[in-house]
This record gives C-alpha cells, sequence and structure tokens, in this order.
C-alpha cells in the first residue's frame, strides 16, 4: 500500500501535467496579414503585442494597391487596435481605427484555436452592426522583413528592436503568399 500510494501521485502528477500543456491556449502576440477578399492583395500586416495585460496592435508593413505604386509608408507603426482584453480567444472591450479617416471604432477578436487566423470585428454601437476581417498568421521569421522604425517602437518579446522570438509559430500555420 505504501508503494502505490506515491505511485498514483506520481500517475496524478503526470496526467494532470499533461492535460494543462494541452489545454494551453494560443495568444494573439506575432504579426498578422490582412488580405482584400475582393482584390486578394495583402493590405497590411499588423504586429499584436502585449502591454499590461492588455492587448495592442500596430501597422508593422504596408504594401502597394495598384501595381506600380509604392507602399504608404507613413503609417508605419501606427497603433490602430487598442486596449484588447483577452478572455479565452476571445479578445473585446478595445478599439479600432481607420488610419485613413481617422475614425475609431469599438472592436472584438476571436482567434482560430490553432492560433492561424484571426477575425477582427470593429462597429459603432453594437457589434451586430459591424463589418469583420479575417486577418492570417505569419511565421516570426518575417519579423525581419519589418523596417528598423517598427521594431524599434515594437520589439517582440526577448529582443530589443531584434529579430524574431522563438515562439511557436515560427513555420507551422504560416499564411500562404505574402
Amino acid at each position: 500500500m505504501k508503494r502505490t500510494i506515491p505511485g498514483l501521485l506520481f500517475i496524478a502528477c503526470l496526467t494532470f501535467g499533461m492535460a494543462s500543456a494541452a489545454t494551453a491556449e494560443e495568444v494573439v502576440t506575432g504579426l498578422w496579414k490582412q488580405v482584400d477578399p475582393d482584390t486578394g492583395r495583402t493590405g497590411a500586416w499588423f504586429l499584436f503585442y502585449e502591454r499590461g495585460g492588455v492587448f495592442e496592435g500596430a501597422i508593422a508593413k504596408t504594401f502597394p494597391q495598384q501595381p506600380g505604386e509604392e507602399p504608404n509608408k507613413r503609417f508605419l507603426g501606427l497603433v490602430i487596435v487598442k486596449g484588447m482584453h483577452r478572455h479565452g480567444l476571445e479578445y473585446e472591450n478595445g478599439s479600432i481605427m481607420d488610419p485613413r479617416s481617422g475614425s475609431t471604432y469599438n472592436a472584438v477578436m476571436h482567434l482560430s484555436p490553432d492560433g492561424h487566423t484571426l477575425v477582427v470585428r470593429g462597429y459603432l454601437g453594437i457589434s451586430l452592426f459591424g463589418k469583420d476581417q479575417t486577418w492570417y498568421r505569419l511565421p516570426d521569421a518575417d519579423y525581419a522583413q519589418l523596417d528598423p522604425s517598427v521594431k524599434a517602437a515594437h520589439p517582440m518579446p526577448g529582443h530589443p528592436a531584434g529579430g524574431p522570438h522563438p515562439g511557436p509559430h515560427s513555420a507551422a500555420g504560416a499564411a500562404p503568399g505574402h
């Protein structure tokens, strides 16, 4: 009996540890790309980070909207998603700004369980009267492509103004074609 109790405790601890690891949820931090559903063109990349338990997202890279155009760099580093509070895979009570007009809207976000897609909803008043955009996670290695000013203003965790952090999204689940 004395040998059985330590054995059972070991099995219980091992099982609890495995269950905890299996239920670890994805987090929104990292790089995301927004694709125009009508044209299929990448509009911008966004860098999400956590500050004091609140999540924000800044424009990390811009792309030309027409062939031959230059990317609009004046928006680089602009924080457009603010005040998001995490509740599991849901992010609530935040706001999103349209950088072209300067208008700010209420916002909620939903992260897919696999951490590869993010549905961002901006709305006025109640969420029912809003618009969704689906954004796609980029590999952490793409952080190297960002303008140095963005890296300096919004370094990824563990890398002051430097390269990618060793996150769980380094290769798997990357969005195609950026």
